[in-house]
């Protein structure tokens, strides 16, 4: 009996020995729990921190957003406005000139030493032209407009016949 009672007693020692080993590895493992439950809450706490900084600044940034384009669209509508004054001025503008008469060029002069625009002499080295659009005068090298292969004009034919192409 004492000997089944000593190894009952050694037994239940064991057990012990083995529950203290568990139980302060679990509080081992518990306080590394803890601290990393800890640092867990600061990362949290960082992260909501920054969460509330970076929505803080898309909405200032959304505000001056908004700002930025009331502006642009008041200045559309100024523009807007503007635009409509200029065509309105220019439509009256367009009303008072419709009555005017363009120039019609004048009949080349008799004389052909003589520019018909200017009456400049024609001599060594000043030049004659013939118009070659509706006068059919002869024009100095001041009072003509070069036209490429047709030749060159007087001012006045090169002026009416722009003014009709437009």
């Amino acid at each position: 009996l004492t000997q089944r009672l000593a190894s009952l007693a050694a037994a239940a020692r064991e057990e012990t020995w083995q529950s203290r080993q568990q139980l302060q590895a679990q509080r081992q493992e518990v306080a590394r729990l803890q601290e990393e439950l800890s640092r867990a809450r600061q990362d949290g706490e960082r992260w909501a921190s920054a969460l509330q900084r970076a929505q803080r600044e898309a909405l200032e940034r959304e505000a001056m957003r908004g700002a930025e384009q009331a502006r642009q669209q008041e200045l559309i509508r100024d523009m807007k406005e503007r635009l409509l004054e200029l065509l309105r001025e220019k439509d009256a503008l367009w009303q008072k000139t419709e009555g005017i008469d363009t120039p019609m060029p004048s009949p080349a002069p008799r004389h052909t030493g003589l520019c018909s625009r200017c009456h400049k002499d024609f001599r060594l080295l000043s030049r004659r032209y013939n118009c070659s659009r509706l006068c059919q005068g002869k024009v100095c090298h001041a009072c003509s407009m070069d036209v490429g292969k047709q030749g060159r004009c007087c001012l006045i034919c090169y002026q009416q016949r722009h003014s009709q192409a437009t």
